[in-house]
């Protein structure tokens, strides 16, 4: 089995305690930071991605994997920061106003940050104003509007016609998920599409990004 090979079932295995090592070991060998990510790490999240899309494994799972991948990371930043890695567009994501909840926001940070997009994660309770903010300071490719409650979905809607007024709706694709969401509310708000998991979420931002 090769050493990239070992990498992407730690991460599945959600393994954080061994990878540090493992990676370290492939830096040794002279594996090159990109290739570590792209073909050991990124492999390993990107399978536990398909798997929780499938309800194969569920949020720990998700979680254990991404704490075992950043250890990974860490181990080979200084290298990709030597090398020039480069992401491929930007998404600020955001769960809106008048909601806290943050597991499935999380998840699609963890993802789109594997696909090599950078995230700007403004956490949750999120106002428009700063969801537009975000937007205009980083310009953004995607924003990603997480309501995971029926009484804050409609701050969706309010969102989007905030950028509108701000004149910058056309240059952002809008992305929306949630418990209560689905593409017909996004048809209806006027969103450029639904994400119904993580992993479709990051498939969806990097086709945006292409």
């Amino acid at each position: 089995m090769s050493i990239l090979q070992e990498l992407s079932d730690l991460v599945i295995a959600g393994n954080f305690m061994k990878i540090t090592e493992k990676t370290q070991e492939a830096v040794d060998q002279g594996l090159s930071a990109q290739d570590i990510l792209d073909n050991g790490l990124m492999c390993g999240i990107n399978i536990i991605g398909e798997r929780f899309a499938k309800n194969e494994v569920f949020v720990p799972n998700v979680l254990m994997a991404a704490k075992a991948m950043n250890a990974g990371v860490d181990v080979i930043k200084p290298l990709m920061l030597e090398g020039g890695i480069t992401t491929k567009g930007t998404a600020v994501l955001g769960t809106v106003k008048g909601d806290l909840h943050d597991i499935g926001k999380n998840l699609v940070a963890l993802m789109m940050s594997s696909a090599g997009i950078k995230v700007v994660d403004l956490g949750t309770d999120v106002s428009s104003e700063k969801f537009v903010a975000a937007v205009k300071e980083h310009n953004a490719d995607v924003i990603g509007l997480s309501a995971l409650l029926t009484t804050t979905m409609y701050e969706q809607k309010n969102v989007i016609a905030a950028l509108a007024e701000a004149g910058i709706r056309d240059s952002v694709k809008v992305m929306v998920g949630g418990a209560p969401i689905n593409q017909a509310w996004a048809d209806k708000i006027g969103a450029d599409c639904f994400a119904a998991d993580a992993a479709e979420a990051a498939r969806l931002a990097k086709d945006f990004v292409a």
